[in-house]
């Protein structure tokens, strides 16, 4: 079983920056990948970014040039960290996180982001 814990959403105004961290502890020594997906009220759940175990990362193309997502493997965590520069209005919603690993995901439990002013 794998435990994710989510932080730092909030409220910030367009041009802002964000920074989301997902902490997975637990049996974390099969996950190949943890992405970042978002929920805009009234619409359905995106991917917004991947990272692999090799640490390549995937990003969707509304967000390309603007989040990095990184990831640090301290004992027994492992840490994504989504970092949200230039922040637009289309970019508030729910941000969840999610783990991989064959077979199974785990998902943590949200975290609001607000962009407006």
């Amino acid at each position: 079983q794998v435990q994710l814990v989510e932080s730092g959403g909030g409220l910030v105004q367009p041009g802002g920056s964000l920074r989301l961290s997902c902490v997975a502890s637990g049996n974390i020594v099969n996950i190949y990948g943890m992405n970042w997906y978002r929920q805009a009220p009234g619409k359905q759940r995106e991917l917004v970014a991947q990272v692999f175990d090799d640490s390549t990362t995937i990003y969707a193309d509304s967000v390309k040039g603007r989040f990095t997502l990184s990831k640090d493997k301290v004992r027994n965590t492992v840490t994504a960290t989504l970092q949200m520069n230039s922040l637009k209005p289309e970019d508030t919603g729910v941000y969840y996180c999610n783990a991989q690993s064959v077979g199974f995901e785990w998902w943590g439990q949200g975290t609001q982001v607000t962009v407006s002013s």
